[in-house]
C-alpha cells in the first residue's frame, strides 16, 4: 500500500505536502467563513469568491502545462509555492490588523488562483518524475491520502481557531506551513528523478497537446465525465459552509466538523485506492461506477433531516468521491506519452477545476432560491446520470471496437487463404 514511499524524493514531497495541506485546508475554511461574516452570511458572495479563485484556472492552466513539459518542474514548484505563501501572508496581516474588506478577499482569491493554476499541472505531472511509471498509480493514491489526511485535521483545527482567535491567524499559519513544501523540494536529489526528454521550445506546443488529446477517444471520455461530475457535484467548498450556516444554523466549528467528516471518507477512499494499485491498473468500469455511486450518495446526503445524519452521510460520499478522483487521475496519466503528460494533465485539471466558475455561482443561486439542500440534490443527480451515460457510451464503443477487430481478423484470414491458394496453384 505504501510502496512509493520507498522513493526518497517522493517521501520528502509527501511529508511536506502533509504539513502544507493542513494549512491549506485551514485557510479554505477560514476564507469561506470570513466571506460569510463580511457579507452577513450571503451564499452568493461565497460563490463569487470561489469563482474568482478558480477563474484563473480557465486562463492559465493550459499554458502552465506547456511550461511543465518544457522546464524543470521542481524549480517551478518552488516559485509557485512561494507565491502562494505570500498571498496567505498578506491576507492574514490584513485580517489580524482589522483592515480587511470584502474586495481584499476577492482580489487575493484571484491572485491565489493564479498560483494554483500554475501549481496543479506541474505538481500532478511531477509525481511521475519522482516515482516512475511502475509506482505511479500508488503514488497518485498516496498523494490523495496525504491531501485528505490534512483535510481531516485542517478544517477541525480551523473551526476551533476561528472561535478562539479569529480567521486572521489561520491565514498566517498557512503561510508558514507552505514553507515545508519549499524546503522539501530543495532537499530533493534531481539526479534520481525520472525525467523524460523536455518538450522543445517551439510555437504551437499548446495546440500540439490539444491535437494529441483529440486523437485519444479514451482520454476524451474520461475528461468529459470528470467535467460533468466536478462542475455540478464536487462543490463542497461552498455547499458545506451554506449547509452549516443556513440549513442547520451552526457556527464555524460545526462547518469545520462537516469538512472533517467528508475528509474521513476521502482519506479512506484514497487508502483503498492505494491498496488497489498493487493489483494492477485502474479500469474504466471502476471509474464509471464510482462516479454514479458518488452522485447517488450525495443526493441521499442532501435529503438527510438533521446535522448529525447529514455529517455521517458525508463519509461514504467521501469514499466514492476519492475512488472516482484517483481512478480518473491514474487512468489519464498512464494513458499518455511522458513528453505530453504536462499538457494533458493541464487539460485534465482545467476540466476538473475549471468548471467551478460555472458551478460555484450556480450553487449559490440554487441555495438562495431553492434552499441550502438543493445543490447536493441537483449535483448528485447530475453526477449519477453522467456516470451512467458514460458507461453506456463506453460499452457501445467497446462493442464497435470489438466488431472492427473481428472484421479485420476475418479479412486478414481470407487474405491469407487467398495467398495460400495462389501459392499452391503456382
Amino acid at each position: 500500500m505504501f510502496g512509493s514511499l520507498r522513493v526518497r524524493n517522493y517521501r520528502l514531497f509527501a511529508s511536506g505536502q502533509v504539513v502544507s495541506n493542513i494549512g491549506t485546508w485551514m485557510q479554505r475554511v477560514a476564507q469561506d467563513w470570513l466571506v460569510l461574516v463580511l457579507t452577513g452570511y450571503d451564499p452568493v458572495a461565497l460563490g463569487i469568491a470561489a469563482t474568482l479563485q478558480f477563474l484563473p484556472v480557465l486562463l492559465f492552466t493550459l499554458w502552465a502545462g506547456v511550461l511543465a513539459d518544457r522546464l524543470d518542474k521542481r524549480k517551478l514548484l518552488v516559485v509557485v509555492q512561494s507565491g502562494m505563501a505570500l498571498s496567505a501572508l498578506v491576507l492574514g496581516v490584513l485580517d489580524v490588523t482589522g483592515l480587511v474588506r470584502l474586495w481584499h478577499v476577492y482580489v487575493l482569491c484571484f491572485v491565489l488562483g493564479m498560483f494554483a493554476a500554475a501549481d496543479m499541472p506541474v505538481r500532478q505531472s511531477f509525481v511521475a518524475e519522482m516515482v516512475g511509471r511502475r509506482q505511479l498509480t500508488n503514488a497518485v493514491a498516496l498523494n490523495s491520502s496525504t491531501f485528505n489526511l490534512a483535510r481531516v485535521v485542517g478544517p477541525a483545527i480551523a473551526g476551533m481557531m476561528i472561535i478562539w482567535v479569529g480567521t486572521g491567524w489561520v491565514f498566517l499559519i498557512n503561510a508558514v506551513s507552505t514553507v515545508a513544501v519549499i524546503v522539501q523540494l530543495i532537499r530533493m536529489n534531481p539526479a534520481e528523478l525520472h525525467r523524460g526528454t523536455p518538450a522543445p521550445r517551439r510555437r504551437g506546443a499548446l495546440r500540439e497537446g490539444l491535437r494529441y488529446v483529440r486523437g485519444r477517444p479514451d482520454v476524451l471520455t474520461v475528461l468529459a465525465l470528470v467535467f460533468c461530475v466536478s462542475t455540478f457535484a464536487i462543490t463542497f467548498f461552498t455547499t458545506l459552509a451554506i449547509a452549516a450556516a443556513n440549513v442547520f444554523h451552526r457556527q464555524a466549528d460545526s462547518y469545520g466538523l462537516l469538512s472533517t467528516l467528508l475528509a474521513v471518507g476521502t482519506l479512506t477512499g484514497a487508502l483503498l485506492a492505494a491498496r488497489r494499485s498493487t493489483r494492477g491498473r485502474p479500469g474504466l468500469p471502476l471509474l464509471v461506477g464510482s462516479a454514479a455511486a458518488f452522485g447517488a450518495l450525495e443526493l441521499v446526503a442532501g435529503l438527510m433531516p438533521t446535522y448529525l445524519t447529514f455529517g455521517l452521510a458525508l463519509i461514504p460520499v467521501g469514499v466514492a468521491l476519492m475512488t472516482f478522483m484517483t481512478t480518473a487521475n491514474s487512468t489519464v496519466q498512464l494513458a499518455v506519452a511522458p513528453e505530453m503528460r504536462g499538457r494533458v494533465m493541464a487539460l485534465y485539471m482545467l476540466v476538473f477545476i475549471g468548471g467551478n466558475p460555472i458551478g460555484a455561482p450556480m450553487t449559490g443561486w440554487l441555495a438562495a432560491e431553492l434552499g441550502g439542500r438543493s445543490p447536493f440534490i441537483v449535483g448528485g443527480a447530475i453526477a449519477t446520470v453522467s456516470g451512467l451515460a458514460c458507461g453506456l457510451l463506453l460499452a457501445r464503443r467497446r462493442r464497435l471496437d470489438r466488431g472492427r477487430s473481428n472484421v479485420a481478423s476475418l479479412q486478414g484470414k481470407d487474405h491469407h487463404q487467398v495467398s495460400y491458394k495462389h501459392a499452391a496453384a503456382s
